[in-house]
C-alpha cells in the first residue's frame, strides 16, 4: 500500500472493532508514553517544592519553563519528521530519549534543607534533575507530534470514523494518565521519589516495545517519504546522524536553559513570532482561497486550545498546591495524596470518551451534530464552570478544618466534560483542515499553543503563590482566599472565551468549506 491510500481501501481483516489496527497501536504506545508522562508530571511541582525547597514562584516558573519547551519542540520534531526522518525512526528517537529522561529523574540526591534562613540544595542532584527535563523534552519533541499525525494517516478523506478514532486515541492517552498517578504519584510521596520516576521510566519501555512489534499495521504510513535524502553525507556523517547528534546538542542546551526560566519564556516568543512569519507568508504564497479559509479556521481551533489548556494545566500547579496543602485526601475509604488526586482528571476522560465518540455520530446522522467552533466554544465555557467548584472548596476552609475533597471530584468532572468537548476535536481539525504537506508542522503548532498556554498557566499560578513560613506553620484562611480568587478568574476567561468563540463560529465555519 503507498502512502497516498486510505485504510479504506484495506481488508476487514485490517479492522477490529471498527477501526484501523494501527489506531490501537497508536493507542497504546501514546497510552504508555503517557503513562511516564504524567506520572512525572503529577509528581514535579511537589518534588521541586517539597524536596529541593524551590519557592512557590520558582515552582510555578520552572512547570511553565519545562511545560512550555515539551510542547514547543514538537514544532520542530514534525518539521523534521516531515521533511526527513518519517514518523517511525522520530518516535523510536524520542522514545529513547524519553527512557534516559525518566530514569535521570530517579536518581534524587541530598533533599534540601534550611540552614539560617538559607535553603541548601544537592547542586549534583539538581544539575542531574535538569538534564534529564530536557531529555525528556526533547523526547517529547520527537514523538508527541508524530504518533498522533500516524492515526490521521489512517483514515481516508471525510472517513466519518475520524473523529470517534480520535476520540478513542484521546481516551488512550488519559488512560496511560489515569494509572500513572495512581502508580507513579503514590509511589513517589508514599514510598520516595526514585520510585514515582522510576516507575514512569519503565512504562516509557513498555511504550516502546509496543511501537516497534505493531509496525506492520501502520501499513508504511510513518516510514520517509524519500529515504535517500537520509543517506546524504557531509563533515563523514549521514543526514540521519546529523539529525541525532543535532537534537543531542540540543539537549545540552535546554539542560542550561531551563536553569534559566527566564531565557525559557523570551525563546518561546521568539519561536512564536517565527511561526507566525511563516504562517502568513504560507497563506500569502502557498495556498490556495479555499486552502487559506481553512488554514485561518484551523489557527481559531488552535487558539481555543490554548486558552482552555491555560485553565486545565491549573491542575498540575495550583490545583495540586491547594489539594496538597489544604484539602482532606481520603477517597471512598482510600488515602491519596495530592499527585495522585491527579488521576481524577484522566479517569473521567476515560469514563467519557466512549460516550462522546458514540455521541457525535449519533448526532450526525440526526443532522444535529455541532460544528468544530460550536463545540469548542462548549469546551471553553464548561472549563470555565469547572472552577466555580474549586471556588467553593477554597471558601469553605476554615480553622476548623480542610476543604472536602469531594469538591475536587467535582472539579475535574466538569472540567474534563470540557476537554473531550474541545481536545480530541481538534486534534481531528489538524489532519482535517490543514494543507498535507505541512500536517506535521501544524500539529506541531497545536502543541505549540499548549506550550504557551503552560507558559500562561504558570503566570496565573504565581498569583496563588504561598510562601510557606520556616516553622511550617501555613496561615491557611490568607492561602484560601488567594486560591478563591485565582479560581473566580478562572473561571470568568473560560466562560469569556466561550462566549467569544460562538459568536465567532459562523465565520469559522464558512472557512472550513464544508468540513464537519
Amino acid at each position: 500500500m503507498t502512502s497516498d491510500s486510505s485504510v479504506a481501501d484495506c481488508p476487514a481483516a485490517e479492522e477490529f472493532l471498527g477501526h484501523p489496527k494501527g489506531l490501537y497501536v497508536c493507542f497504546f504506545t501514546e497510552m504508555w508514553e503517557r503513562f511516564s508522562y504524567y506520572g512525572m508530571k503529577a509528581l514535579l511541582f511537589l518534588y521541586i517544592t517539597k524536596y529541593h525547597l524551590f519557592s512557590d514562584d520558582a515552582g510555578y516558573d520552572l512547570l511553565g519553563a519545562y511545560g512550555g519547551l515539551a510542547y514547543a519542540i514538537p514544532v520542530l520534531g514534525g518539521l523534521l519528521a516531515d521533511r526527513y526522518l518519517g514518523m517511525r525512526k522520530s518516535v523510536v528517537f524520542g522514545a529513547v530519549l524519553l527512557v534516559l529522561g525518566h530514569f535521570g529523574m530517579a536518581y534524587e540526591g541530598v533533599q534540601a534543607s534550611r540552614v539560617d534562613g538559607a535553603v541548601v540544595q544537592d547542586t549534583v542532584a539538581l544539575q542531574v534533575f535538569y538534564l534529564s527535563l530536557a531529555l525528556i523534552v526533547v523526547g517529547v519533541g520527537f514523538l508527541k507530534p508524530n504518533i498522533s499525525t500516524i492515526v490521521g494517516k489512517l483514515y481516508g478523506a471525510n472517513d466519518p470514523r475520524r473523529d470517534s478514532g480520535f476520540t478513542l486515541f484521546y481516551a488512550g492517552i488519559n488512560l496511560g494518565a489515569l494509572f500513572s498517578a495512581l502508580i507513579c504519584a503514590w509511589l513517589g510521596e508514599t514510598y520516595g521519589w526514585r520510585y514515582g520516576f522510576g516507575s514512569a521510566g519503565l512504562g516509557m519501555v513498555i511504550g516502546l516495545v509496543v511501537f516497534l512489534r505493531g509496525q506492520k499495521h501502520l501499513h508504511g504510513y510513518a516510514e520517509p517519504h524519500d529515504p535517500t535524502l537520509l543517506e546524504q553525507r557531509k563533515a563523514g556523517l549521514s543526514l540521519e546522524r546529523r539529525i541525532y547528534l543535532g537534537s543531542l546538542l540540543g539537549v545540552l542546551l535546554i539542560w542550561q536553559l531551563i536553569q534559566r526560566t527566564w531565557t525559557v519564556h523570551g525563546a518561546m516568543h521568539l519561536v512564536f513570532a517565527g511561526f507566525v512569519a511563516w504562517f502568513v507568508w504560507f497563506l500569502v504564497t502557498q495556498c490556495s482561497a479555499r486552502e487559506r479559509g481553512q488554514m485561518l479556521s484551523l489557527i481559531g481551533l488552535i487558539l481555543c486550545c490554548l486558552v482552555f489548556f491555560t485553565m486545565y494545566e491549573q491542575t498540575y500547579g495550583s490545583w495540586v498546591a491547594f489539594s496538597d496543602r489544604l484539602m482532606t485526601h481520603e477517597l471512598l475509604g482510600f488515602q491519596m495524596t495530592a499527585g495522585s488526586l491527579t488521576f481524577l482528571g484522566a479517569f473521567f476522560i476515560v469514563v467519557l470518551a466512549p460516550i462522546f465518540a458514540w455521541l457525535w455520530p449519533f448526532l450526525e446522522r440526526r443532522g444535529l451534530n455541532p460544528s468544530k467552533p460550536i463545540k469548542s466554544a462548549m469546551g471553553l465555557a464548561v472549563g470555565g464552570l469547572a472552577f466555580l467548584p474549586m471556588v467553593a472548596a477554597a471558601q469553605s476552609v476554615g480553622d476548623a478544618g480542610l476543604a472536602s475533597v469531594w469538591w475536587l471530584v467535582l472539579a475535574y468532572l466538569v472540567l474534563e466534560v470540557g476537554e473531550v468537548m474541545l481536545s480530541p476535536i481538534g486534534l481531528s481539525a489538524v489532519t482535517e483542515l490543514s494543507v498535507a504537506r505541512v500536517v506535521s508542522l501544524m500539529m506541531g503548532a497545536w502543541f505549540l499553543a499548549t506550550a504557551y498556554s503552560e507558559v500562561l498557566a504558570a503566570g496565573f499560578g504565581k498569583l496563588a503563590s504561598i510562601e510557606i513560613p520556616q516553622d511550617g506553620a501555613l496561615d491557611t484562611i490568607g492561602a484560601a482566599a488567594k486560591y478563591a480568587e485565582l479560581f473566580q478568574l478562572m473561571a470568568w476567561i473560560g466562560l469569556g472565551f466561550g462566549a467569544l468563540v460562538l459568536l465567532l463560529s459562523p465565520l469559522m465555519r464558512r472557512g472550513m468549506h464544508g468540513v464537519k
